[in-house]
């Protein structure tokens, strides 16, 4: 069982892709490579079909998966707005792996869990995982979720939507040796392994936790049987001037995805934006759809919050781990993280070194992340969403 990864810049994606092949030795050597992530800057768009086809003959791979991405990264780097390609290659034993290509017309032709078991040739516990890439303009990505959520109940899935030219409506996506323009790709990862997930959402809580009492659709009315408004007002009073400051222009709210905890964490809350206020009537509106009885944290997100989520999150992550050593990880982050929020390069890729050691990774720079919040599935913006592959064997 071997992985290996790396990333490449050069302006003709010929060099890079021999860069590539050339520093992961499991591709000069004889095991099979079962699996390859690839993901190539959007500055190689006109080349795309003739560089994904030349990539999965490099690797051999019996599945190839992957898309374009404003930057591109791998174990330790990140390279944005510059040709560059980004592979993570698996020689992954008794895998089993299922990749196909989804439409918007199959969400609105299949509606049963029946129906995505055939489509997808997936039986309901045949994954462990499922890595998922969709072009944010032509696929109703939430709607994807939710279905696949539904066949595959308890089945994380983790992705991101491509992204490329912000001035050109359009993504690309890669399967074995073919580039689609439209729709998504699915992988389904099952055999002798399992994909634990980490889901930065780049926000710090602030305040108290509190029950919402009274809600209709997407507004808050009363959290513990007081105005929601005023409940906001007194967390802000409550902080230091110095947190007064950072929140003051990055104010979001934290929903409880389980409320049987009995002390939430980070992590366990779906972070979402808070949409607009109304002092005159006291409530909040947010861009999800609260339930009466469901927990509440306001939350902050800034470049100092999206740091210290993603390093306890991670930390959190090596201590569950105990003995057992990930293989490979995808690493999906977007693309108003990155330099333009942390003012450096390799935030992410960096730190997720830092805590798990240099496993061979690669990912991409998202217009949305793909990943679960508790047991449920949902579709982010301004995370890291961090799918680690383990073998069963290693614990």
């Amino acid at each position: 069982m071997r992985t290996g990864a790396a990333i490449a810049r050069h302006p003709d994606w010929r060099e890079a892709l021999a860069e590539l092949t050339g520093q992961i030795p499991l591709l000069s050597g004889e095991d099979e490579v079962q699996l390859a992530l690839l993901f190539a800057s959007s500055e190689y768009r006109p080349e795309f079909p003739d560089l994904v086809a030349r990539a999965a003959e490099c690797t051999g791979a019996h599945v190839l998966v992957g898309c374009s991405g404003q930057g591109v990264i791998a174990t330790g780097r990140e390279i944005e707005g510059e040709p560059a390609l980004a592979l993570l290659a698996f020689s992954l034993p008794a895998a089993e792996l299922t990749a196909v290509h989804l439409t918007q017309e199959d969400l609105e032709r299949y509606h049963t869990s029946q129906d995505w078991h055939r489509l997808t040739g997936v039986a309901p516990e045949g994954a462990s995982a499922w890595l998922l890439f969709a072009d944010p303009f032509t696929m109703d990505a939430e709607a994807l979720l939710e279905s696949l959520s539904t066949a595959y109940p308890g089945t994380p899935l983790v992705g991101g939507l491509a992204s490329g030219d912000p001035r050109l409506r359009g993504t690309h996506l890669f399967l074995n040796g073919e580039v689609y323009e439209r729709g998504a790709v699915a992988l389904a990862l099952g055999g002798p392994y399992t994909v634990s997930t980490i889901v930065s959402q780049g926000a710090a809580p602030i305040g108290e936790t509190g029950a919402i009492t009274r809600a209709q659709g997407n507004i808050i009315e009363t959290i513990a049987q007081r105005p929601a408004y005023q409940v906001l007002v007194d967390t802000l009073r409550g902080l230091s001037p110095e947190m007064q400051r950072r929140a003051q222009r990055n104010l979001l709210v934290g929903l409880g995805m389980d409320e049987r905890r009995g002390e939430f964490r980070r992590g366990d809350f779906l972070i979402r934006n808070l949409l607009g206020i109304d002092q005159e009537r006291g409530t909040l509106a947010v861009g999800a759809l609260p339930r009466v009885g469901q927990t509440l944290q306001f939350q902050l997100r800034d470049p100092d919050a999206a740091d210290e989520d993603l390093r306890e999150l991670l930390k959190r992550m090596r201590t569950e781990l105990g003995p057992r050593q990930p293989v490979g990880a995808l690493l999906c982050s977007c693309n108003g993280r990155g330099v333009g929020l942390f003012g450096t390069a390799d935030h992410d890729a960096r730190t997720l070194a830092d805590f798990l050691g240099p496993i061979p990774a690669a990912g991409f720079f998202c217009n949305g992340e793909i990943g679960p919040v508790g047991a449920q599935n949902f579709l982010h913006g301004f995370t890291a969403s961090i799918a680690l592959v383990i073998p069963e064997e290693a614990g």
